[in-house]
């Protein structure tokens, strides 16, 4: 059994999972990566440890200093476990739409928590812009200093999936891996990935899932910035194109409604034991659409970004699902709480 000298050697090597029920449907080998086994729970552990490491290579953030992030919540998180784990500090900003959950997750890994409105990039009080000006200001405050995680246009986001997460995939499907797909975000993972691929196959087809209110599907299809629409998904989506995305070639963009994605996460809790977040849900459906556009024997690789009961109070809440138009499962809405209690006075008569 693998022993591992600490918490950060835990992040990455994890493994690919079939997804049984998609792969059947469409014929072709439709495998996760369980992103959710790093000790942060997500993707972005891999991310957080590259940022990190580049700073303190650099001379950038020295022993006591602060990182400073604006996030959806999953690279906080990954940051901030990291930075426990080295002896930093940090300060994220997030958006107050994020979950309760994910902001409880910063809390506990003792990150000072900046709620902000949610505005668009082009706002000046963006979280993203809000944290990199703090992180300017406090870099001249703070005697240790502090850096911005930036991870949006910090290429170490990028390097991370280039030299991990892309070569990881490859060994495991033994090179025999025909398409990768899955959503964007800051694009590190998709860029990433595509590259650490590509430098092994250059056939191999990279296919971009994009959920409603982002652009970049049009931006692949079209050659035009443009989006419509909206998503309840929390991490994904992106109106520009970032320094992680730069370069990057999508041979397969798809458009993905919350509507198409839910039921694959709803259907992968109840048949195949898998409690995933709803990045996943869009992901597992462009591998869907990208399986079916390539025909049959193809084998698909998407990412399994993180565990859904980061997200309870909303993607597994029949009343906030219906609040938006989306489908509920029969099995979520029917589930009835259990007192205990009662249980008890039940089986002891």
């Amino acid at each position: 059994m693998t022993r591992h000298k600490d918490v950060i050697s835990l992040i990455g090597n994890t493994p690919l999972v079939r997804l049984n029920r998609v792969s059947d449907m469409t014929g072709c080998e439709i495998l996760g990566k369980a992103e959710f086994l790093n000790p942060g729970q997500s993707v972005k552990d891999r991310a957080a440890l590259f940022i990190i490491r580049d700073a303190v290579k650099r001379g950038l953030l020295r022993p006591g200093g602060t990182i400073v992030e604006g996030t959806a919540g999953n690279t906080g998180i990954g940051l901030s476990m990291v930075a426990n784990a080295m002896g930093f500090k940090s300060v994220i900003v997030i958006p107050n739409t994020q979950s309760q959950e994910k902001k409880d997750a910063l809390r506990l890994n003792g990150a000072e928590l900046i709620e902000v409105p949610a505005v668009p990039y082009r706002n000046p009080n963006n979280y993203v812009k809000i944290s990199g000006r703090l992180a300017e200001k406090l870099a001249k405050e703070l005697p240790e200093g502090a850096i911005w995680a930036n991870q949006f246009d910090n290429v170490a986001n990028r390097q991370a999936h280039i030299e991990t997460t892309g070569p990881e995939i490859f060994e495991q499907t033994d090179g025999k891996v025909d398409g990768f797909i899955c959503a964007v975000g800051s694009g590190g993972t998709l860029a990433g990935v595509a590259t650490g691929l590509k430098e092994r196959n250059p056939d191999i087809k990279i296919g971009l899932a994009d959920p409603e209110g982002a652009a970049l599907f049009n931006y692949y299809k079209n050659g035009e910035l443009k989006s419509n629409g909206g998503s309840i998904t929390e991490g994904i989506g992106q109106g520009r194109i970032t320094a992680n995305l730069e370069g990057l070639d999508v041979d397969m963009p798809f458009q993905v409604p919350d509507s198409e994605a839910l039921p694959y996460i709803f259907d992968m809790l109840q048949y195949e034991g898998l409690c995933l977040g709803g990045s996943s849900g869009i992901n597992i459906a462009g591998a869907v659409r990208m399986a079916k556009e390539m025909g049959p024997g193809k084998t698909i690789v998407t990412v399994l970004c993180d565990y859904g009961n980061r997200y309870q109070s909303k993607l597994f809440n029949p009343a906030f699902l219906k609040s938006k138009d989306l489908p509920v499962p029969g099995w979520l809405e029917q589930s009835p709480s259990v007192n205990i209690e009662t249980v008890m006075e039940t089986v002891e008569g």
